[in-house]
């Protein structure tokens, strides 16, 4: 069954790693995809063909969501592209990490304009078109580190705890207008980013999981693909943890 048939989604920073993964599930169950990128126009054109294998049409846009005004003309341009927006993912996401006595002001601003002012900025862009047709889902991608904090990644916990707040009080303002706001936190996802660490420091993170596993991009995706598909449609203003048992 195709969850998400003719439907139109965005997806920040999807040209890889869980961005990558909830694309390409999307595309599975009939979405149509608009995805941001930042830099590589090869990733972006490789993924607009692998996307369009499932019968889609899909359309990668280079922008930079930390930038009002980008996002506000991403919308624009991603309603003339595909004459409407039912979803919005809100996944662009990077990380600089330091303890805080090394962290520097940059690597604090960087991160908050990246992780957290994008998803106001995109979410506010997107809110006029979601009023007007009376319903639309809101994801937002937060982590673990939002909900529990980790050493090292204070500005990192700092930005994926601001969505949580975010998403809740949104949930609230926009509930009676049918547009629903969630948060997924995910837990250790094994991902291009996790290729860099040493074997012993992912085998050291798998023991301490429950299910004694990393999560892979498919696991974020298929609760992203819930949440955005009428299955979910009396669910709004929650926190869901892909992590694993992590934090049970």
């Amino acid at each position: 069954m195709k969850l998400l048939k003719n439907k139109n989604a965005i997806i920040t920073g999807a040209t890889r790693g869980i961005g990558k993964g909830i694309a390409i599930e999307f595309a599975k169950h009939g979405c149509n995809i608009a995805f941001t990128y930042s830099k590589s126009i090869d990733q972006a054109n490789s993924l607009e063909k692998e996307l369009e294998s499932y019968n889609i049409k899909a359309k990668g846009y280079q922008s930079d969501a930390s930038i009002f005004l980008d996002a506000e003309e991403l919308i624009s341009s991603v309603i003339s592209d595909f004459s409407g927006i039912d979803i919005l993912i809100n996944n662009a996401g990077i990380t600089k990490d330091n303890l805080l006595m090394r962290l520097t002001e940059k690597d604090f601003d960087d991160v908050i304009n990246i992780n957290l002012k994008s998803v106001f900025n995109m979410t506010k862009a997107v809110q006029k078109t979601f009023l007007k047709q009376r319903k639309g889902s809101l994801i937002h991608i937060s982590s673990v580190v939002g909900v529990k904090g980790n050493a090292g990644q204070s500005n990192y916990a700092a930005s994926k705890a601001g969505i949580i707040g975010f998403s809740k009080s949104v949930a609230l303002e926009l509930g009676s207008r049918n547009i629903r706001s969630n948060v997924i936190a995910p837990g250790f996802i094994e991902t291009e980013m996790t290729e860099k660490l040493s074997e012993d420091v992912v085998e050291k993170w798998r023991n301490a999981i429950p299910l004694k596993r990393g999560g892979t991009p498919e696991d974020v995706a298929n609760l992203c693909v819930f949440l955005a598909s009428d299955l979910s449609s009396y669910i709004t203003g929650q926190v869901l943890n892909v992590d694993g048992g992590m934090l049970t």
